[in-house]
């Protein structure tokens, strides 16, 4: 075994038996680079990466090909999901080189770390117009031996580009531009008319295959909606909900969504199941359930959960970061069926089931069926069926799980990451607020209490990144706060217990005095202390997850009210004025920064709830959507909380709707807020 064997992560054990001479991503590495002038080969993936499989069994358990590899080169192995910062710079070295990027990602390095060549996945022998694996590593070789000039060159070049190109979605001089010019209506507008350009109005979601659920895009249309009554709006999110609900993508027996489909009509799944893909849609899907109950939805999100909770967390309350696309070698098997199996395990059942999930003798992907739903938008499985076939179907259901639940099962990452885990409690606080489940509330209260007491890294507000057995590893990155602190707000908007907003803002000060750049206004991916990369970026894009800057955006936006902190109020507006461009040109890529933006063009619903039932109006207050609200309820007034201040002592409840803390008459029922709302 080499010495990853001494490492947490599930993706780097599965890499220990290897025979090459992997490092971590440790100081030792480069020092033993420096110190015999060799070039670096950092690969990069996760442990339920399909490709990742690929290349291992093909290349790196290859006693030859690792030899030369041993040879010629230092060879670092990272997990991705680990240290995403280091996966950042190496990915935009890759995106530069050949204009697309991917996992496995293979980049070649100088011993000081500076890539001077990328590329993703290569096969054994030369396929596609693409090098075998190993004439690549012959020619990187050769290169660095014999043209060090070239290389060296070559290094600085990506190196700056990959330094100037946080710069590019940035306006040089946004700080200056008055707010009143950036948040308009026509902004909101226009960033619209550009996600709807791209929305399929026959399948649901965005753009062909693959597609991805793309969550935040469809948020920004619910909240866009809501604030303006655009009928489209919601129209393409019911679609794009209700047809992943009942297609492929999503596990019909078990609950949960996988990563993406490889069809526009989400029928045909990469398998993979990722925590925050899930926490993402269920927050999503109780939100759209607060606007306008669905049983589908809530039957969506009570599989989901339930999946979550029987495979995805841990005894201490963690939640885990994946569920593998592969068992036995091969992508899906856990899932599928063939129509023989299943006439075999439900008998004279079958054909309801059959009819009911699309399942056929041919199959309807490489000869087993995936089930689903998607023929046609039935309201839930009971939609339809008489009372006698619903509970049969129930029952077949049940079995099949049953037999599923023997096969050998996807491997499963078991790291816990703070950032991931944060977002699962705040879809678990949505599930509440919509549902009215208590085991939801539990959820997300241990999960943070969980995250705040192992993560804590020594004295004061330092965090770890990832968490396995028993230990905490890696500073934080931005989105790791940033996420728990929206969760620590998310749950505080339920409880109203004010000790979570000011360990919300103990966080972001921590951010503020480790993270941000003064000169753009922008946080760092890294705080200033983390010395063992080549250069601090800064993450912009909602990707796959949120970007830790464009929620950083709506969390001081929200804590600036809360806390009556003017500063952290500014600096969300400054924030805003930066990206406030590229963000109105690229929506789909930018659509939680789109979201931050259309809260200042519709501005906040600061909402008080004081006097004796103030728990109880305050759960009535969340239960409806209104995307735009900070709420505060307290028995009394509160001196300490501007919201609260010289409101009330006590006796009769009262709800009072303000802006900038200037307040309408106060109200006694929450139809009467919410109307006062809708009108301002």
């Amino acid at each position: 075994m080499n010495r990853l064997q001494h490492e947490t992560s599930p993706y780097l054990l599965q890499h220990a038996h290897n025979p090459v001479d992997w490092y971590a991503w440790k100081p030792e590495a480069f020092g033993r680079a420096k110190a015999e002038d060799k070039p670096i080969l950092v690969s990069i993936g996760y442990s339920t990466c399909h490709w990742c499989h690929v290349m291992e069994r093909e290349s790196f358990e290859d006693g030859q090909v690792a030899a030369f590899m041993n040879e010629h080169f230092i060879n670092i192995k990272v997990d991705r999901e680990e240290r995403p910062d280091v996966d950042q710079i190496y990915m935009e070295a890759c995106q530069a080189i050949s204009g697309s990027g991917g996992w496995p990602l293979n980049c070649f390095l100088t011993p000081d770390g500076r890539p001077f060549f990328a590329g993703t996945y290569y096969p054994p022998r030369p396929a596609h117009n693409r090098p075998s694996w190993p004439q690549l590593l012959q020619y990187i070789s050769e290169a660095f031996q014999t043209r060090r000039e070239e290389v060296e060159d070559q290094a600085n070049q990506l190196t700056e580009a990959i330094r100037k190109s946080d710069a590019i979605f940035l306006k040089k001089d946004g700080l200056q531009v008055p707010a009143a010019e950036i948040f308009t209506p026509a902004l909101a507008a226009s960033m619209y008319k550009a996600l709807m350009q791209q929305a399929d109005t026959s399948h649901g979601g965005f753009g062909g295959a693959p597609k991805f659920p793309a969550a935040m895009s469809l948020r920004y249309l619910l909240d866009y909606h809501y604030l303006t009554g655009a009928e489209e709006a919601l129209a393409h999110v019911e679609l794009s909900l209700k047809k992943m609900i009942l297609g492929g993508i999503y596990d019909q027996l078990g609950g949960g969504f996988a990563r993406y489909s490889t069809t526009r009509d989400w029928l045909v799944p990469h398998f993979e199941k990722m925590l925050y893909d899930n926490a993402l849609l269920v927050g999503l899907m109780a939100d759209a359930c607060r606007l306008k109950p669905d049983p589908l939805y809530k039957e969506a999100i009570e599989e989901t959960l339930a999946f979550i909770g029987r495979e995805m967390t841990s005894p201490e309350g963690g939640f885990y970061s994946a569920l593998d696309a592969d068992s036995e070698g091969v992508e899906g098997k856990f899932y599928v069926w063939t129509k023989q199996e299943i006439d075999e395990i439900l008998g004279e059942d079958a054909p309801l089931f059959n009819a009911y999930y699309g399942v056929s003798e041919e199959g309807n992907w490489e000869g087993v069926n995936i089930l689903h739903r998607g023929f046609r938008l039935r309201s839930t499985r009971s939609g339809e069926l008489s009372e006698a076939e619903a509970g049969g179907l129930s029952e077949a259901e049940t079995r099949l799980f049953n037999a599923r639940a023997k096969r050998i099962r996807p491997g499963l990452d078991d790291k816990v990451l703070l950032g991931w885990n944060a977002l699962m409690a705040t879809a678990c606080c949505k599930a509440y607020a919509a549902l009215g489940r208590p085991a939801y509330l539990q959820m997300a209260g241990r999960n943070i209490q969980f995250l705040i007491e192992k993560f804590a890294a020594g004295e004061g507000s330092a965090m770890y990144h990832t968490y396995k057995e028993g230990k905490g590893q890696y500073d934080a990155f931005l989105e790791d706060y940033a996420l728990l602190i929206e969760a620590l707000i998310e749950l505080f908007s339920i409880n109203q217990d004010t000790s979570l907003l000011q360990q919300a803002g103990k966080y972001a000060d921590h951010l503020i005095a480790g993270f941000l750049d003064p000169d753009s206004k922008l946080f760092y991916f890294t705080g200033a202390q983390q010395e063992d990369i080549i250069l601090r970026r800064k993450d912009l894009y909602d990707s796959a997850t949120p970007s830790g800057n464009s929620t950083m955006a709506h969390n001081l936006h929200r804590l600036g009210i809360l806390l009556g902190r003017d500063d952290f109020t500014r600096l969300s507006v400054d924030m805003l004025r930066q990206v406030k461009g590229s963000v109105e040109r690229y929506p789909s890529s930018f659509a939680r920064w789109a979201r931050a933006l259309l809260y200042r063009v519709y501005p906040m619903q600061e909402v008080a709830v004081v006097g004796q039932n103030a728990e109880g109006q305050a759960k009535a207050l969340n239960a409806a959507f209104v995307p735009n609200m900070v709420l505060m309820a307290a028995a009394a007034a509160d001196e300490a909380y501007p919201l609260l201040a010289g409101k009330g002592t006590g006796g009769d409840t009262n709800i009072y709707v303000c802006r900038e803390y200037a307040c309408q008459r106060p109200v006694k029922t929450v139809e009467e807020a919410l109307e006062q709302m809708r009108e301002q």
